[in-house]
């Protein structure tokens, strides 16, 4: 925590996120090396440059889920105050595909380990505790990852509900003299708002939930563990992390007068 701080004080970016992105980021040659020596077919070969294909479209879809997003146009009347007027701005409002980030994932796995935990610690053998352990506690059993996969759309619209208030956004908007083109101010704008927020979670939960079960495939399809390092929170991590010192790289920049790396 301390050289984390130490980083966000005097480097760029998040410093424990940092150091969050260089833990996972330094497992994955050997997780990588790994399913090349347990694989059959060419000496592990085929399945190593598999893992890697696999590994860039993942990379590639999370870049794209987390960089989209759905801008609502807000256009803003004059106003005159004194001699001066105020206003007749455009703007948007950006509301993200996957709105939740990776707190879903978080929420669903610590909610499954639940029932696990309570096997663990209870003694002795039992018919509940013996279905917990075959149906809960193993990430790769079908009930497990349905419950999961299930878990994860749900928590992604329980935490976009709670962290987006549609009415308030609206009240803000009505305010200050802001409309949406085609939508009443106040109420029919807050129903637009939660319209359109409610359509963009649903392939955000599912992209979220898909992401999630990759270490699960790879369990089944190449025999790796769950810390296969293209899929999961890891992945999520990793790239977030990266996006966000990307941009704070490229503000810095900016603020210097200098073109910036990004084109």
């Amino acid at each position: 925590m301390w050289l984390g701080e130490l980083i966000t004080d005097r480097g760029i970016g998040n410093g424990m996120s940092i150091l969050m992105f260089i833990s996972i980021a330094a497992t994955f040659p050997s997780a990588l090396w790994a399913i090349k020596t347990q694989g059959s077919l060419a000496g592990g070969w085929i399945e190593f440059g598999t893992v890697i294909v696999v590994g860039l479209v993942v990379i590639g879809l999370v870049v794209f889920v987390e960089q989209a997003q759905r801008r609502i146009p807000v256009q803003y009347a004059k106003r005159m105050i004194g001699r001066r007027s105020y206003g007749g701005t455009s703007t948007y409002i950006p509301l993200k595909v996957n709105q939740a980030g990776i707190i879903p994932v978080i929420f669903a796995s610590s909610l499954l380990y639940i029932p696990a935990l309570v096997a663990q610690f209870a003694g002795g053998s039992s018919g509940w505790k013996t279905w917990i352990e075959k149906n809960l506690a193993l990430p790769d059993a079908p009930m497990h990852i349905v419950l999961y996969f299930f878990l994860i759309i749900f928590f992604a619209f329980f935490y976009v509900a709670i962290s987006f208030n549609p009415e308030e956004v609206a009240d803000n908007m009505k305010k200050y003299g802001g409309f949406i083109p085609g939508i009443r101010a106040g109420r029919p704008t807050a129903e637009y708002l939660s319209y359109v927020l409610n359509r963009i979670t649903w392939p955000g939960s599912l992209y979220l939930g898909l992401i999630a079960l990759v270490p699960t495939m790879a369990l089944a399809g190449f025999g790796a563990n769950q810390n296969f390092p293209f899929g999961g929170t890891s992945i999520l991590i990793i790239v977030g992390v990266g996006l966000e010192t990307v941009k704070q790289i490229e503000s810095q920049l900016q603020q210097r007068n200098y073109e910036g790396f990004l084109r």
